[in-house]
């Protein structure tokens, strides 16, 4: 008798575990872990939060034109977001080992990154441009051909200034990020600043006290586009593209646009973009 209720007491046992592992089940399917629920899947998104107006930090938040607009795509496509500030090169090297879902900032799509990463739709066109002291003697691209110019390592600004003057010319100096390409500038350690026109305009307009402007060259740069970058082969960027199309046709990505920028944004550019 002992025998037989020693099986029917673990009998009893394996029966208790079987309806826990069973409630347990449809509590994680409840809340929507990998079993598949209808609450949100949280993504990691990293980015290198040194580059206003698109990110940067305000204390320890993140914000700025590209948060706004990844919240509202993301929102869309049905994802929560954990956003992440790693830096510049590490973004990259974070998307290519796939320990972050996307990366976000303003990141220009290229040929050569596309060789190893994936790119959403077009979510904003930019174009470089020159940012110098006012009564400075650069009116056009062409004339930073002798003078020092200040760009952020890695990005098509170095790339845009290596066609005019040649790759790693002495005359080029590379920098972590914008900020502080601009301050070599303030400090007269540069002539000039070539970097995404909504950077330099911004930095212009929100210090008028360092006397700077803003010089245009749409001949010889090219209009750029930037887009939320994937590990190769993710399948985030259907959802992506989708959310990105409809914020374009709803008006929410005009209202983000507006309210960062102050104009509205070229829609039919980004929409024929690809």
């Amino acid at each position: 008798m002992k025998k037989l209720a020693a099986i029917l007491s673990s009998f009893m046992v394996i029966m208790m575990l079987a309806a826990c592992g069973s409630e347990t089940g449809k509590e994680e399917k409840a809340s929507g872990s990998a079993a598949g629920g209808d609450e949100k899947k949280t993504i990691r998104v990293v980015t290198d939060a040194a580059y206003a107006p698109f990110e940067y930090l305000e204390g320890d938040k993140i914000v700025g034109f590209d948060v706004n607009f990844l919240n509202a795509a993301a929102k869309e496509a049905g994802y929560d977001v954990k956003l992440e500030h790693v830096g510049w090169d590490p973004l990259f090297v974070e998307l290519k080992s796939k320990r972050a879902a996307a990366g976000i900032s303003a990141i220009t799509i290229d040929e050569e990154r596309k060789q190893t990463y994936d790119f959403s739709s077009p979510y904003f066109l930019s174009i470089n441009k020159i940012l110098v002291p006012e009564g400075s003697d650069i009116k056009s691209a062409d004339d930073l051909k002798g003078k020092i110019v200040a760009v952020q390592s890695g990005t098509t600004g170095q790339a845009a200034v290596e066609k005019l003057l040649g790759k790693n010319h002495k005359n080029i100096k590379k920098f972590e990020n914008n900020n502080l390409a601009i301050m070599e500038l303030i400090n007269k350690g540069a002539d000039a600043v070539v970097a995404d026109n909504a950077v330099v305009e911004e930095y212009a307009k929100n210090n008028p006290k360092q006397k700077l402007k803003v010089v245009e060259d749409p001949d010889t740069f090219d209009a750029e586009f930037y887009g939320i970058m994937f590990p190769k082969g993710s399948e985030l960027k259907a959802d992506f593209d989708k959310a990105i199309a409809a914020i374009l046709d709803n008006g929410t990505y005009e209202k983000i646009y507006k309210e960062r920028f102050g104009t509205a944004p070229d829609l039919e550019k980004l929409k024929q973009a690809k």
